[in-house]
Protein backbone atom coordinates (compact mmCIF):
# COMPACT_ATOMS: atom_id res chain seq x y z
CA UNK A 1 0.00 0.00 0.00
CA UNK A 2 1.43 3.29 -0.94
CA UNK A 3 1.57 6.22 1.85
CA UNK A 4 0.47 9.74 0.96
CA UNK A 5 2.80 12.31 0.79
CA UNK A 6 4.37 14.03 4.03
CA UNK A 7 3.17 17.42 4.11
CA UNK A 8 5.65 20.36 3.95
CA UNK A 9 6.71 24.15 4.38
CA UNK A 10 8.95 26.11 1.63
CA UNK A 11 11.44 26.24 4.30
CA UNK A 12 11.24 22.55 4.81
CA UNK A 13 11.49 21.70 1.12
CA UNK A 14 14.22 24.02 0.76
CA UNK A 15 15.95 22.07 3.28
CA UNK A 16 15.29 19.17 1.63
CA UNK A 17 16.60 20.68 -1.66
CA UNK A 18 19.68 21.64 0.02
CA UNK A 19 20.60 17.80 1.18
CA UNK A 20 19.52 16.43 -2.44
CA UNK A 21 22.37 19.15 -3.92
CA UNK A 22 25.29 18.62 -1.11
CA UNK A 23 27.25 16.74 -3.06
CA UNK A 24 27.06 18.70 -5.93
CA UNK A 25 25.43 16.71 -8.21
CA UNK A 26 22.82 19.05 -9.95
CA UNK A 27 18.60 18.82 -8.49
CA UNK A 28 15.62 19.15 -10.59
CA UNK A 29 12.86 19.84 -8.42
CA UNK A 30 9.43 20.27 -9.26
CA UNK A 31 6.51 22.39 -7.74
CA UNK A 32 3.29 21.06 -9.49
CA UNK A 33 -0.55 22.64 -9.00
CA UNK A 34 -3.62 24.13 -10.33
CA UNK A 35 -3.77 27.05 -12.06
CA UNK A 36 -3.73 30.14 -9.55
CA UNK A 37 -2.26 27.77 -6.72
CA UNK A 38 0.51 29.62 -6.52
CA UNK A 39 3.28 27.76 -8.38
CA UNK A 40 4.97 30.83 -9.88
CA UNK A 41 5.36 32.77 -6.30
CA UNK A 42 6.26 29.50 -4.44
CA UNK A 43 8.85 28.66 -7.03
CA UNK A 44 10.51 32.40 -7.24
CA UNK A 45 10.28 32.65 -3.23
CA UNK A 46 11.92 28.48 -3.55
CA UNK A 47 14.72 29.97 -5.34
CA UNK A 48 15.21 33.28 -3.41
CA UNK A 49 15.92 30.62 0.01
CA UNK A 50 18.33 28.86 -1.80
CA UNK A 51 20.23 31.29 -3.46
CA UNK A 52 22.39 32.38 -6.60
CA UNK A 53 22.50 28.55 -7.27
CA UNK A 54 19.26 28.45 -8.23
CA UNK A 55 17.26 29.41 -11.03
CA UNK A 56 13.45 28.95 -11.84
CA UNK A 57 12.30 27.51 -14.95
CA UNK A 58 7.98 27.74 -15.77
CA UNK A 59 6.64 25.22 -17.67
CA UNK A 60 4.31 28.18 -19.41
CA UNK A 61 6.70 29.00 -22.10
CA UNK A 62 6.52 26.03 -23.47
CA UNK A 63 2.55 27.21 -24.34
CA UNK A 64 2.36 27.09 -27.98
CA UNK A 65 2.26 30.14 -29.21
CA UNK A 66 -0.91 31.94 -30.50
CA UNK A 67 -1.10 31.51 -34.11
CA UNK A 68 -0.50 27.25 -33.60
CA UNK A 69 -3.11 27.12 -31.61
CA UNK A 70 -5.32 28.91 -34.05
CA UNK A 71 -4.35 26.79 -36.63
CA UNK A 72 -5.00 23.30 -34.50
CA UNK A 73 -8.30 24.56 -32.94
CA UNK A 74 -6.73 24.72 -29.47
CA UNK A 75 -6.85 27.95 -28.94
CA UNK A 76 -10.37 28.51 -26.98
CA UNK A 77 -9.21 26.00 -23.85
CA UNK A 78 -5.22 27.43 -23.94
CA UNK A 79 -3.46 25.43 -20.80
CA UNK A 80 -4.84 22.44 -21.62
CA UNK A 81 -2.09 19.14 -21.95
CA UNK A 82 -2.00 19.56 -25.73
CA UNK A 83 -1.65 23.37 -26.05
CA UNK A 84 2.28 23.01 -24.68
CA UNK A 85 5.15 21.79 -26.91
CA UNK A 86 5.67 18.56 -24.20
CA UNK A 87 8.30 17.68 -26.51
CA UNK A 88 10.62 20.70 -26.19
CA UNK A 89 10.02 20.81 -22.87
CA UNK A 90 11.26 17.35 -22.29
CA UNK A 91 14.22 17.92 -24.19
CA UNK A 92 14.99 21.12 -22.12
CA UNK A 93 14.55 19.06 -19.04
CA UNK A 94 17.15 15.99 -20.54
CA UNK A 95 19.64 18.69 -21.24
CA UNK A 96 19.39 20.42 -17.99
CA UNK A 97 20.18 16.74 -16.54
CA UNK A 98 22.75 16.01 -18.94
CA UNK A 99 24.87 19.24 -17.09
CA UNK A 100 27.13 19.58 -19.40
CA UNK A 101 26.63 23.37 -21.10
CA UNK A 102 24.36 26.42 -20.82
CA UNK A 103 20.93 25.74 -21.64
CA UNK A 104 18.53 28.15 -23.09
CA UNK A 105 15.01 28.14 -22.32
CA UNK A 106 11.64 29.97 -22.82
CA UNK A 107 10.04 32.15 -20.46
CA UNK A 108 6.31 33.41 -20.68
CA UNK A 109 4.33 36.95 -21.32
CA UNK A 110 1.21 36.49 -19.37
CA UNK A 111 0.22 39.57 -20.87
CA UNK A 112 0.17 39.11 -24.30
CA UNK A 113 0.27 34.77 -23.61
CA UNK A 114 2.67 34.27 -25.83
CA UNK A 115 6.53 32.05 -25.14
CA UNK A 116 9.49 34.49 -25.54
CA UNK A 117 12.27 32.42 -26.83
CA UNK A 118 15.55 31.65 -24.95
CA UNK A 119 14.67 34.35 -22.41
CA UNK A 120 16.12 32.13 -19.39
CA UNK A 121 19.62 31.11 -19.28
CA UNK A 122 20.62 27.89 -17.38
CA UNK A 123 24.42 27.79 -16.37
CA UNK A 124 26.76 25.28 -14.91
CA UNK A 125 26.64 27.34 -11.92
CA UNK A 126 23.29 26.33 -11.27
CA UNK A 127 23.29 23.44 -9.43
CA UNK A 128 20.16 23.57 -8.40
CA UNK A 129 16.87 24.03 -10.98
CA UNK A 130 13.45 24.90 -9.92
CA UNK A 131 10.73 23.79 -12.41
CA UNK A 132 7.38 24.83 -11.53
CA UNK A 133 3.63 24.18 -14.06
CA UNK A 134 0.90 22.49 -14.07
CA UNK A 135 1.44 19.30 -15.53
CA UNK A 136 5.09 17.84 -14.13
CA UNK A 137 3.02 14.94 -12.67
CA UNK A 138 0.38 14.24 -15.49
CA UNK A 139 0.91 10.47 -16.76
CA UNK A 140 0.06 10.69 -20.64
CA UNK A 141 0.72 11.75 -23.77
CA UNK A 142 4.57 12.67 -23.53
CA UNK A 143 4.35 14.13 -19.84
CA UNK A 144 5.37 11.30 -18.14
CA UNK A 145 8.84 11.93 -19.55
CA UNK A 146 9.06 15.02 -17.73
CA UNK A 147 8.18 13.01 -14.03
CA UNK A 148 11.12 10.91 -14.70
CA UNK A 149 13.51 13.67 -15.35
CA UNK A 150 12.70 15.67 -11.67
CA UNK A 151 14.45 14.42 -8.98
CA UNK A 152 11.43 15.67 -6.48
CA UNK A 153 8.12 17.14 -6.72
CA UNK A 154 5.79 18.86 -4.34
CA UNK A 155 2.38 19.56 -4.83
CA UNK A 156 1.01 22.82 -4.08
CA UNK A 157 -2.14 22.56 -2.10
CA UNK A 158 -4.13 25.38 -1.66
CA UNK A 159 -8.10 26.25 -0.19
CA UNK A 160 -10.04 26.01 -3.58
CA UNK A 161 -11.95 29.10 -3.08
CA UNK A 162 -8.83 30.87 -2.46
CA UNK A 163 -7.40 29.80 -5.65
CA UNK A 164 -10.31 30.82 -7.95
CA UNK A 165 -10.06 34.28 -6.46
CA UNK A 166 -6.47 34.50 -7.17
CA UNK A 167 -6.80 32.88 -10.66
CA UNK A 168 -9.85 35.37 -11.23
CA UNK A 169 -7.85 38.27 -10.11
CA UNK A 170 -4.87 37.01 -12.19
CA UNK A 171 -6.98 37.08 -15.51
CA UNK A 172 -8.36 40.45 -14.68
CA UNK A 173 -5.15 42.02 -13.87
CA UNK A 174 -3.50 41.09 -17.03
CA UNK A 175 -6.64 42.20 -19.57
CA UNK A 176 -10.09 40.24 -18.97
CA UNK A 177 -13.19 41.50 -17.94
CA UNK A 178 -14.34 40.32 -14.50
CA UNK A 179 -17.46 38.25 -16.02
CA UNK A 180 -15.01 36.64 -19.06
CA UNK A 181 -12.49 36.06 -16.04
CA UNK A 182 -14.66 33.86 -14.17
CA UNK A 183 -15.97 32.10 -17.34
CA UNK A 184 -12.53 31.37 -17.82
CA UNK A 185 -11.85 30.30 -14.31
CA UNK A 186 -14.74 28.22 -13.60
CA UNK A 187 -14.70 26.75 -17.63
CA UNK A 188 -11.20 25.50 -19.08
CA UNK A 189 -9.16 26.14 -15.87
CA UNK A 190 -11.50 24.35 -13.83
CA UNK A 191 -11.24 21.48 -16.23
CA UNK A 192 -7.91 21.58 -16.31
CA UNK A 193 -7.56 21.76 -12.54
CA UNK A 194 -9.06 18.61 -12.20
CA UNK A 195 -7.05 16.55 -14.75
CA UNK A 196 -4.16 18.22 -12.79
CA UNK A 197 -5.86 16.98 -9.26
CA UNK A 198 -5.84 13.58 -10.03
CA UNK A 199 -2.05 13.05 -10.47
CA UNK A 200 -1.84 14.66 -6.96
CA UNK A 201 -0.88 11.71 -5.05
CA UNK A 202 2.23 10.96 -8.02
CA UNK A 203 4.37 13.92 -6.05
CA UNK A 204 7.07 13.42 -3.03
CA UNK A 205 5.61 15.83 -1.30
CA UNK A 206 2.48 17.78 -0.53
CA UNK A 207 3.46 22.14 -0.57
CA UNK A 208 0.91 23.56 2.08
CA UNK A 209 0.30 27.50 1.49
CA UNK A 210 -2.77 29.29 2.49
Amino acid sequence: MSTAPATVDLDELARRVRERASDGQRVVVGIAGEPGAGKSTLAAELAAILGSESVVLPMDGFHLPQRRLVELGRRDRMGAPDTFDVAAFVRVLGAIRDDSDEVAAPSFDRDIEEPVPAAIRITPAHRIVVVEGNYLLHDRDGWEQARALLDLVAFVRLDPRIRLERLIARHVAHGKTPDAARAWATGPDETNAALIRAGADRADLVLAVD
